[in-house]
This record gives structure tokens, C-alpha cells and sequence, in this order.
């Protein structure tokens, strides 16, 4: 059935129609302020390194959006989440914290929380692979380009790029003396300062440093009841980062480019806001002592509620070099190696719960909130060519050390809220079906404060079942991968190219973990003890006139109730199973397991690209991609001990899942109009994934699924155009429809009851079906020595659903977020004052949806008042101005 797609603004829709008319180009000329004086360059000299060698964009047949250190600035463009806007079919998101952001391109990218799961799009900076996105989520410095691969790339850039690549390119160091700095003032107390400077060292040695300190003020109001929180705002920024790059010349065949970067944090994030309040709402209130969560639920306030310190520590520092040798022998093959050294953490404090009530948290301290990779790299390439073939043979090694500590504390107000969800679940049956009963005795169940129930179940003193520290789990995870590869173009015709990429990896990974509950399971272990006696404390407390009885009468009384209510295997699961949730189950305490997996796996490409002419070029692509399986950092546990099985309190030993594969195929064309200055490419695709990763927050527990099969289907264009020496224009599009196969086995898949029943056949969340950006960039004179320039840009998103499990409430309306630049300077870009804005029509959106923590307690069925939904929203409009000057 048609139903109408949401709207986005007015003013949103005008701005995108007259960027749509215009056109052009995500990588804008190296230098506009020179154009007036030299010859413009034209588009389709740009030059990519997609295949690992510098070639002409037009000439390569892949879908590739090169983007310009100018555009990248005019666009205010300093991280992989900034880079959305240019970028049609990308999105970035962030969660729980930012050491959490995921990118994905046409619909695909990692699905979910936890380290365990590698990327989908792989980042890389300077030739180095990032070993998550998160990893290589910061400022990104001063930018050479950014180029961002569609579809797999596993040939040349190896595992977990089965979905795109980023690839990043830093500004190298040359022979010419010079610096730059910049100031900038924003709302929220905006200040960021940031400089370059470069000098030769000789006629041999250069080198390029560059540093930024960028502060802002949190954009999201907290509410954090009786705390012990005492900030008041969220998703503030704070952090300091460096790169140093060295550059040594020796001969004229020989570049070397030694560099190290450093990028610190010290912030608070991410709070969530409520979506819908459900029924839970009052119990939090009433625990938290009033005020604890938003009723009625209003996200677009903008005010989250958190009693807990949602700190955010993040360091990021590497050491890497790249050689590059231009050899006499093999026709005058090129050798490169690159070298990298990486070690990046993470500490952060969490409040799961995402109310002012004190229930579950995280402290940020490195002992209970800590992930850390430590990484070496290294590649080697040879490349050359014939008249008649571009070669390239590689080696690549990589050693990941993975740690990471996770823990929950227990709130003091955990267990009279757990108490009242269960005993107002429990209390109503047990008095239907026990009263008639108790009426013989002229007695009768008593159903009132059910906050008493689980401490009456356990006998133990009501405030100590769950308190203090209840989980402390240490992962140690090691991967060693090692790669050979190859990608060869042969030129059977002037005309007519094919080229084979052949990639072979090993690779094998190991995993220890330690399970505690340091603060001993009093609840749980109490309750598994034995469970006919934790009835028996439950009825003696409950039955109104019991300790009147004689002890004879009440031991006749006990022993014909109790079966009966121990054997409701419904009733007792319901109970016990929310006394053992995973980070108070007793069951888990003491545990430790080792595992290991091997992944031989081989992956490549085919291509036959045909050159009609000057200006014409099609193609046709074939690519196997393939992302690295894994283990599940976190506490499972199911009905069975399988990661597949229902829910249930059996700790699962085996957390592994395997690798995803992805058949890809593409035909395209690239074309060129206007004299070179206008270029129009576009292709058709289609991608097949089987053993999907998919890993979905449940409520209480991220739980991982191998989905069998996942289509990425569509266009994927864009056309780019240099209007006038002063005019650069851009518009891309997108339309993917990514879904779900129509068979996923499970319990978890099936209607009406299975927490996933939605996702079969359905289209996967994150994956709106059309992706539309838009750029203007208009440069003129002012007067014999000044200039004056302006951007604007937008990107236009349709509906797509936020959460793993698609639920309605997670729903994301069609929306437009557009960027605005203006500024006014000295021609030669000795300085330069600029006005700017983001998401300037103040556009409100979500980032990710998800079931509120132990408040979505109903049924997965659309609309249940029952149920909790929470959100991280998309950031507000945010403007300012920035002093550019330069020497």
C-alpha cells in the first residue's frame, strides 16, 4: 500500500531544489583563490589513490566522491560525522558514547554496541587502518583530501571494508616556509584554536606540524535529581590534538614520511532523552523521588535526566611511516612500505538506565569503563607497469591487542523498582489463584507493596539483594591477520581495461575472559538456592494472618501452596529471571573462558572497464568482500548456554560468531561535459550479504545474530560541475533499498512474540532509500585585493527506522540538514573572517533509537503503553565565526 512520505520543511525543500538545479563537485579546486590568476584546473584532472596508485578519477571503476581540503573546510568538516553531509548515502552515528560511532554506506555498517564486532566501513588515515570506527572518530587535522569508496574493498584495503572505505589523507610536508592558525567563537561557548606551520629542513627534509584545542559547552540540559551528579549539560567538547610529520627526501627515488599524532579527550557523554514515557514511568518516579524521567516524553526539549557522571576520556596517539622508492629494475616499479604503531583508549561513565532514579551505572574509572587497541601494522606494495599492464603485488600483517573491562553498579533505587515490575507482574495471579483457596481458612493473599516482593522472596533484608558493584568482566582479546594480495589492470585495447584483484587472508584470534560479581549475587544466588523455599518466605509474608496460624497449620498450609506455585514454570521463570539479569546472575560469578577461531578466507574483484572516448567511459564490477567474525564482548546468557537460544539465566561460553560475506555487482559510467568542468557518473548496484552481523540491544543485554541473508540494491550518482572560475557546484543521490531476506530463523524472528519479528523482509534500520546532498560554493572579488566567499550545502535523508529491532516508535520522518558559510578576505589568503553555521534551519532528528533499559517491559508489538523508548538526538543548530590567517 502507498503511504505518504513525511515532509521535510519548507524552507529545507526550497534549499534543496535550487541545489539540486545547480550541481557539482565534493572535491573543489586545490586553490580558488588562484584561479582569477592561473589556469583553472579542470574536474577531470582530479586524481584519486583508490586502487593504491594515483590515477584520474574519471579513470577508475568504482564509485569514489574525492573531497578537497577546501570543500572539507567550507563545509566544516573535522570528523567522519561531519563528513554525512557531503557524502550522499553515508551516515555516522554515536550512542553511548563517542568511543561508540559507526559509519555506514548504502544501508550497511556495523549493527550495534560492542567492540567485538568489527567495521563494515573501514577508516584509514594516512594508509593505516583503523581497527574501528570509533578508533578513528576525532579531529582529523589538516586534510589533503578525503576520498569515500562505495561498495566491498576488500582486494586493496583488506577485511571489514565490505561496505566502503574512508580513506583520509593528511597534508604532507613540503619545501615551501609557511604557517597558518585559525580562531573560532560559536554559541555555547564555542572557542577552538588551531595552527600549521611548515619549514624546510635543508634541501633534503621538511616538516609540517599541526595543533588544535577546540572547548565547547554542552548543547543537552541534565536533570540529575539527587544525583551524586553535579553537571548540568551534555555532549560538551573538550580535547587537544597534534601531528608532526617529517619528510626526508635523500635522493631523488627515494620519500620518506615519518609522522606521530596525539589527540586527547576529556568530556561528558551521551545522555539520551525519552521518545515515549511508558507505564514504568511512575515506579521511576516514585524510586527516584519525582522528576526521575519525562512524562509526558518531549525529546525536542532537549533535556535528558541522569543521576550518574557520564565522563568521557579518550587518547589516541600512533607512530607510522611511509617509504616510497621509485626502483630502476622491474621498469621502474615503485616499492612502499607503510608502518604503523597505534594505541588508542577509552573510559566512560555510563548511566544505563537513562533516568535520574538511581538504578544501574558505570563509573568512569579505567578498572570497571575501559577499551583499549593496540595495534601494529604493516604493508608492503610493489607496483609498476607495461604498455599493457598496471600491476601491484602487497603484504599486509596486523597485530590487534583488544582489552576491555566492563562493569555495573547497582543504585540504591535498583531494587525497589525490579521489585514493583516483578511483584506487579507476580502479586494479581498469585491472589486469583490462591484466595479461594486461603477462604477456606478465612484467610486471604495480601498484593500491596509489591517493592517488598523479591526481598520477601529471598528473606533477605529489603536494600541489600542488589547494591554495590554487581559485575566486573575483563576481555583480553588478541587477532593476528596477515594478507597477500594482488590487483592487476591489463590494457587488451587503447580502449578496453580488465582488472583482477585476488586477496587471500589469514587470520586468528584468541579471547580470555574473567567473569565477577564482586558483590557476591545475594539476590540471585539466594533465589537459585532453592527455589521452593524462596515460595514458601514469599507466602509466609504475604498471607494476611499467617503468623497467626499455629506452626502446624501453617507448615500443612505451605506444604499445598507451595508446589503448586514453585511448578508455574511461567510465574518462577518471570521472577528468577529477572532476579538473575546478567550483571546480578550469581551463575556468572567466577567464571572464565578461553576461545579461539581461525578465518582462512580469500576475496578479489573483477572489473572491465570500456572508454568510448575522451569523455566516456563504462564499466562493469564484480567484488567478494568479507568481514572478519568474532566474539561477543559481553555477558550472554540464554534458556540453553547458546548464543542462539531463547531468553534465559544460562551463561553462554561460547560467544563467537562467523564471518560475513558480501557478492557485489556494479555496472557504471563516468562521463565527462563542459571542456572537463562538468563530470556526471552514476552506477547501478546490487550486494548480497550472507551471515550478516547483527547485534541488538534486547532491553537488558546486547545479544549477536547471523542474519542469512541481507540486499543492498540501487543508483548510487552524482554530478559535479565547475559553472565559472568562481562558481563549484554539487549534488549526489542516492536511492538503496537494503533489506532483511524474507527467512531468519530463530525464536527471536517469529511473531508475534519475538523481540526481532519485525526485521524479516523488512528495510534494515540506518538505511533510508534515498540520500540526497547538495553543495554551493560561489567565490567573487571585492575591490582590487579582497574576496568574498559563500557555501552552503544540505543533505536530505527519507524515512528510515533508528533501532536494530524496528520498532515504530524509532521511526526517523524524511529530514534536511543543511551547513552555511560566508566570509570576506585578502585575496592572497593572508586573512580571512567567516561566518558559519550548522544545521542552520535547526533541524530536529534521531540518531538511534532503543528499548529503555528495564523499562520496555511489554510486548514487541507497535504502541504498547507499556513500553519505554529512548533516543540520542542529532545536534542542534550551532553557529559562529572564525579568523583565518595565514603567512
Amino acid at each position: 500500500m502507498y503511504r505518504k512520505q513525511p515532509q521535510p520543511k519548507p524552507l529545507a525543500v526550497a534549499v534543496m531544489a535550487a541545489l539540486i538545479s545547480l550541481t557539482a563537485l565534493p572535491a573543489l579546486a586545490q586553490d580558488a583563490a588562484q584561479d582569477k590568476k592561473e589556469e583553472a584546473k579542470t574536474l577531470d584532472a582530479l586524481v584519486v589513490t583508490a586502487q593504491k596508485r594515483e590515477e584520474a578519477m574519471q579513470d577508475v571503476p568504482i564509485v569514489v566522491t574525492s573531497l578537497s581540503q577546501q570543500i572539507l573546510q567550507d563545509t566544516g568538516v573535522r570528523d567522519i560525522k561531519d563528513l554525512q553531509i557531503l557524502v550522499p548515502g553515508l551516515t555516522v552515528t554515536s550512542t553511548q558514547n563517542e568511543a561508540i560511532t559507526t559509519a555506514r554506506i548504502r544501508g550497511i555498517g556495523t549493527v550495534g554496541d560492542n567492540v567485538g564486532l568489527e567495521s563494515s566501513v573501514g577508516v584509514v588515515i594516512d594508509g593505516v587502518y583503523r581497527p574501528r570506527n570509533s578508533v578513528g572518530f576525532g579531529d582529523l587535522g589538516e586534510l589533503e583530501r578525503i576520498e569515500v569508496l562505495k561498495g566491498p574493498q576488500g582486494t586493496l584495503f583488506g577485511k571489514n571494508t565490505s561496505a566502503g572505505v574512508i580513506n583520509v589523507v593528511t597534508r604532507n610536508p613540503d619545501f615551501e616556509l609557511g604557517g597558518a592558525g585559525e580562531v573560532t567563537f560559536g554559541n555555547y561557548g564555542a572557542l577552538g584554536l588551531a595552527g600549521w606551520f611548515n619549514a624546510p629542513l635543508g634541501d633534503y627534509a621538511a616538516f609540517r606540524i599541526y595543533a588544535a584545542h577546540r572547548d565547547r559547552d554542552g548543547w543537552m540540559d541534565v536533570v540529575s535529581g539527587a544525583g551524586p551528579r553535579t553537571e548540568d549539560k551534555d555532549y560538551d567538547q573538550n580535547f587537544r590534538t597534534f601531528r608532526g610529520k617529517l619528510l626526508l627526501a635523500p635522493t631523488d627515488n627515494v620519500e620518506i614520511v615519518l609522522s606521530a599524532d596525539s589527540t586527547k579527550r576529556d568530556e561528558n557523554c551521551c545522555t539520551a532523552v525519552q521518545l515515549v514515557s511508558g507505564s514504568t514511568a511512575a515506579i521511576i518516579n516514585g524510586v527516584g523521588g519525582g522528576n526521575a524521567i519525562a512524562v509526558p516524553a518531549n525529546p525536542w526539549a532537549r533535556v535528558a535526566y541522569s543521576n550518574r557522571d557520564t565522563t568521557q576520556k579518550m587518547n589516541d596517539r600512533g607512530l607510522q611511516a611511509e617509504v616510497n622508492v621509485d626502483l630502476d629494475a622491474l621498469g621502474g616499479a615503485t616499492f612502499t612500505s607503510v608502518t604503523g604503531n597505534r594505541d588508542w583508549d577509552a573510559v566512560n561513565g555510563r548511566d544505563f538506565d537513562f533516568t535520574a532514579a538511581d538504578l544501574i551505572y558505570q563509573s568512569p574509572e579505567a578498572n570497571e569503563s575501559f577499551a583499549r587497541f593496540k595495534t601494529f601494522s604493516q604493508e608492503f606494495r610493489l607496483a609498476g607497469s607495461t604498455d599493457k599492464v598496471d600491476w601491484l603485488l602487497g603484504f599486509f600483517y596486523a597485530n590487534e591487542d583488544l582489552e576491555r573491562n566492563e562493569s555495573y553498579r547497582v543504585g540504591a533505587g535498583y531494587e525497589p523498582y525490579l521489585s514493583t515490575l516483578v511483584g506487579a507482574n507476580a502479586l494479581p495471579g498469585l491472589a486469583a489463584s490462591l484466595n479461594p483457596i486461603l477462604a477456606n481458612y478465612g484467610l486471604s493473599f495480601n498484593t500491596s507493596n509489591p517493592a517488598l516482593f523479591l526481598s520477601q522472596f529471598t528473606g533477605k533484608a529489603f536494600g541489600t539483594n542488589f547494591t554495590g558493584l554487581g559485575a566486573l568482566d575483563k576481555y583480553r582479546q588478541n587477532a593476528k591477520t596477515t594478507a597477500l594480495f594482488t590487483n592487476n589492470t591489463w590494457h587488451a585495447t587503447e580502449a578496453f581495461d580488465v582488472t583482477v584483484g585476488l586477496r587471500y587472508t589469514r587470520e586468528k584470534k584468541e579471547l580470555e575472559s574473567l567473569y565477577s560479581n564482586p558483590n557476591g549475587s545475594l539476590g540471585c544466588g539466594t533465589a537459585l538456592a532453592n527455589p521452593g523455599a524462596a515460595v514458601s518466605r514469599l507466602l509466609a509474608a504475604r498471607i494476611n494472618g499467617f503468623s497467626q496460624l499455629s506452626p502446624q497449620l501453617q507448615q500443612q498450609l505451605l506444604a499445598g501452596l507451595v508446589p503448586a506455585v514453585a511448578g508455574n514454570q511461567a510465574l518462577m521463570s518471570g521472577i528468577i529471571g529477572r532476579a538473575c539479569l546478567p550483571w546480578s546472575n550469581a551463575l556468572h560469578n567466577g567464571r572464565a573462558t578461553d576461545q579461539s577461531r581461525s578465518e582462512n578466507e580469500w576475496s578479489g574483484t573483477l572489473k572491465m572497464a570500456y572508454r568510448w572516448n575522451e569523455s566516456a567511459m563504462t564499466y562493469f564490477s564484480a567484488a567478494r568482500g568479507y568481514k572478519a567474525g568474532g566474539f561477543n564482548l559481553d555477558r550472554v546468557q540464554s534458556s540453553n548456554g547458546l548464543s542462539s537460544g531463547a531468553a534465559g539465566i544460562v551463561p553462554v561460553d561460547d560467544t563467537s560468531f562467523p564471518g560475513e560475506f558480501v557478492d557485489s555487482y556494479e555496472l557504471g559510467a563516468k562521463t565527462t561535459w563542459a571542456g572537463g568542468n562538468l563530470l556526471l557518473n552514476g552506477a547501478l548496484f546490487h550486494q548480497t550479504y550472507s551471515d550478516f552481523q547483527l547485534n541488538s540491544f534486547l532491553g537488558t543485554s546486547f545479544v549477536v545474530r547471523s542474519i542469512p541473508k541481507v540486499t543492498s540494491q540501487g543508483i548510487d550518482a552524482e554530478l559535479l560541475w565547475q559553472a565559472t572560475p568562481g562558481l563549484m557546484l554539487q549534488t549526489g543521490l542516492v536511492y538503496a533499498d537494503t533489506k532483511y531476506g524474507k527467512t531468519i530463523p530463530g525464536a527471536d524472528f517469529a511473531a508475534p512474540a519475538g523481540q526481532l519479528y519485525k526485521l524479516p523482509g523488512a528495510q534494515m534500520s540506518f538505511a533510508p532509500k534515498w540520500s540526497l546532498s547538495a553543495s554551493m560554493t560561489y567565490e567573487w572579488d571585492i575591490g582590487a585585493n579582497m574576496e568574498g566567499r559563500f557555501n552552503i550545502g544540505t543533505k536530505y535523508q527519507s524515512e528510515y527506522n533508528t533501532g536494530s529491532d524496528l520498532d515504530a516508535e524509532k521511526l526517523q520522518d524524511a529530514y534536511a540538514v543543511v551547513n552555511a558559510r560566508i566570509g570576506i578576505g585578502a585575496r592572497d589568503r593572508k586573512w580571512q573572517v567567516e561566518l558559519w553555521g550548522t544545521n542552520i534551519l535547526d533541524k530536529d532528528y534521531v540518531q538511534v533509537g532503543f528499548d529503555g533499559p528495564l523499562q520496555a517491559v511489554g510486548s514487541p508489538a507497535p504502541n504498547d503503553p507499556a513500553n519505554t523508548y529512548n533516543a540520542f538526538l542529532g545536534a542542534p543548530a550551532m553557529y559562529g565565526m572564525t579568523l583565518r590567517f595565514q603567512f
